[in-house]
């Protein structure tokens, strides 16, 4: 599966965007999907996941009540609301697809994912 990231951008402190994130293929919907983000010099983090059907959701300690994962299998497309955006959550933002054996369990490493998509700039500035 290939993925496509868009929706980054240059927003203040306390605004929005919605990251999107478009995957090719037709087995889309038996995939789970995550968010992870990259700071230069630094790691890439784990953000948000979904699972296959969209029934069960994590996210970062970081991120809980300012951002939401959700996902329309129809249109092969998981989106990330981003509220309330801090600078720290200035990053790359990356889509990453991972074949889970469980629909129900949701995947937060790098290593549980296959695919990754190129990154999406998000620069929050304060």
């Amino acid at each position: 599966v290939q993925l496509q990231a868009s929706g980054g951008g240059l927003v203040q402190a306390g605004g929005s965007l919605r990251l999107s994130c478009a995957a090719s293929g037709r087995s889309f919907s038996t995939y789970g999907m995550g968010w992870f983000r990259q700071a230069p010099g630094k790691e890439r983090d784990f953000v948000a996941a979904i699972t296959r059907a969209g029934g069960n959701t994590r996210y970062a300690d970081s991120v809980k009540g300012r951002f939401t994962i959700s996902r329309d299998n129809a249109k092969n497309t998981v989106y990330l609301e981003m509220n309330n955006l801090k600078p720290e959550d200035t990053a790359v933002y990356y889509c990453a697809a991972g074949r889970w054996g469980s629909g129900f369990i949701v995947r937060t490493i790098r290593t549980d994912y296959d695919y990754w998509g190129q990154g999406t700039q998000v620069t929050v500035s304060s």
